[in-house]
């Protein structure tokens, strides 16, 4: 399991950013239930309570609710030190936090809303995974795994999501970059495309067949489980029928 090394006898450390709604909330329910300590990021602290909310009636792991705004360096690096000075520890991140932006053609959207899309998407999955490989790096037993939320968008974009397809692209480099620098420090890096859970922002989506939510979450804690000497670079779930592999 993720963390594990001689002697360990504590449950895994959990960091789930935007984990106050859709695949943020499944993933860390599926977590608490497996046991998992783990701490609930995103902006606002009422979902994130609403989230952590049946870790206090069911058997499972704790729940720290830490608000956070993912794009600020300076609250990243506050709610990672919470995380190490409360559990002493750090063994997986997922990057889930996410928007997906302005919809118009390229030469249509606000560049003002396209960067805003770029520090949700990337720089706050980079200033995640920046904070949490210094603890994994330095912590003992060392190590620890990184579960970044790309998208199906990463391989094939949609029309007029111009935004929102570039910082899934670019999030496919910061999950290969990290998973090399940190495979000398035991550190995994991997991504999960995904296309389409049901969710809040996939109502718009009419024409396209939806899979239920839980199996992103099923998928997160089956590659959690694995031991740090096994990777899973990339993992595609789609809803079957959705035009990814090919028309007809």
């Amino acid at each position: 399991m993720t963390g594990e090394g001689p002697g360990r006898t504590e449950a895994p450390v959990a960091v789930v950013t935007g984990a106050g709604s859709g695949i943020g909330r499944a993933v860390t329910r599926r977590l608490l239930t497996a046991g998992f300590r783990v701490a609930l990021v995103g902006r606002t602290r009422s979902a994130l309570e609403a989230t952590a909310a049946p870790a206090v009636t069911a058997p499972g792991g704790t729940a720290l609710v830490l608000p956070a705004d993912v794009t600020v360096d300076a609250e990243v690096a506050a709610l990672v030190a919470t995380v190490e000075r409360t559990w002493g520890r750090l063994d997986l991140l997922v990057n889930n936090a996410g928007t997906f932006g302005p919809v118009g053609a390229v030469d249509e959207i606000d560049p003002a809303e396209f960067r805003a899309t770029v520090e949700v998407n990337l720089t706050g999955a980079f200033l995640c995974t920046h904070h949490a490989v210094r603890v994994m790096k330095r912590q003992r037993p060392r190590g620890g795994r990184i579960i970044n939320n790309g998208s199906i968008s990463a391989h094939v974009p949609r029309p007029r999501s111009v935004a929102y397809a570039a910082s899934k692209h670019a999030m496919t480099g910061l999950t290969r970059a990290t998973a090399l620098d940190g495979r000398a420090h035991d550190i995994t890096c991997g991504q999960l495309d995904i296309g389409n859970a049901r969710t809040e922002m996939t109502t718009g989506f009419t024409a396209e067949p939806t899979f239920d939510v839980a199996h992103v979450a099923d998928a997160v804690l089956a590659v959690a489980r694995l031991p740090l000497g096994v990777s899973v670079p990339t993992m595609t779930i789609v809803a079957t029928g959705m035009p990814y592999g090919g028309r007809g």
